[in-house]
């Protein structure tokens, strides 16, 4: 029974993290939208008032509610690894309960992040450089989040894309100092493949991304904003 309960809760928690990842994306494609600001972008102009081509405070406070979001989607999904440790650990299948199979983790949720459309031209990833894991769902808890991307960057081109959720970036996994850590590993990959994992859609996926120069800045063209 204690189980079972464990498991619908488990559930449940997915749905609640799937409806926060939904108002993620709403306030995203309205910041992202064509002349918007975007997530991070500056809301004064040259001489330093306030732009008059966007309503600041409304901006301001969808970012301040994506903040909101963001920290509550960090606490469900650290909540859901806790669950799903419980659940394997106990290996409940010997008595007849079963912990939440991958189809229930990668269904839980059907949103995407939106792309800002003057980041990105398109969507799609290409189809050598992306697969969906066929292993345990439990893959670690994310640290970070790609929160801006550029058009043709070295990171656009190999697949990731706007709201991907860094679960590990060649030897950089959770914990430590982080931003130092991922420079690092760029820097020491310029121009080799690097195995990235990122949730997307609340499911695990792999990609092969490669820092290298480019005619923009830095090896990647992307941000990463730390959990």
């Amino acid at each position: 029974m204690v189980a079972a309960n464990l498991k619908a809760e488990t559930i449940a928690l997915m749905d609640q993290r799937a409806s926060v990842e939904a108002q993620m994306n709403a306030i995203i494609a309205r910041l992202c939208q064509p002349g918007g600001p975007g997530i991070t972008g500056n809301l004064l102009d040259a001489e330093g008032f306030p732009r008059a081509d966007i309503d600041v405070p409304a901006v301001r406070s969808d970012r301040g509610r994506l903040a909101e979001l963001r920290n509550d989607y960090k606490d469900i999904t650290n909540k859901i690894d806790q669950n799903l440790q419980v659940l394997h650990s106990a290996k409940l299948g010997q008595s007849g309960s079963t912990p939440p199979r991958d189809s229930d983790v990668k269904q839980a949720s059907t949103n995407s992040f939106h792309a800002c459309t003057d980041a990105v031209t398109s969507t799609s990833t290409p189809a050598a450089s992306i697969s969906v894991m066929d292993e345990d769902p439990h893959v670690g808890a994310p640290f970070a989040m790609v929160d801006e991307i550029t058009e043709e960057s070295p990171a656009a081109e190999d697949g990731l894309q706007l709201g991907d959720l860094i679960v590990k970036f060649g030897s950089v996994v959770i914990g430590g100092e982080l931003l130092p850590r991922l420079a690092s590993e760029a820097q020491l990959n310029n121009g080799k493949p690097v195995s990235v994992t990122v949730i997307r859609q609340g499911s695990p996926m792999s990609l092969i991304v490669t820092p290298r120069q480019w005619h923009g800045r830095g090896l990647l063209g992307c941000h990463f904003r730390i959990l």
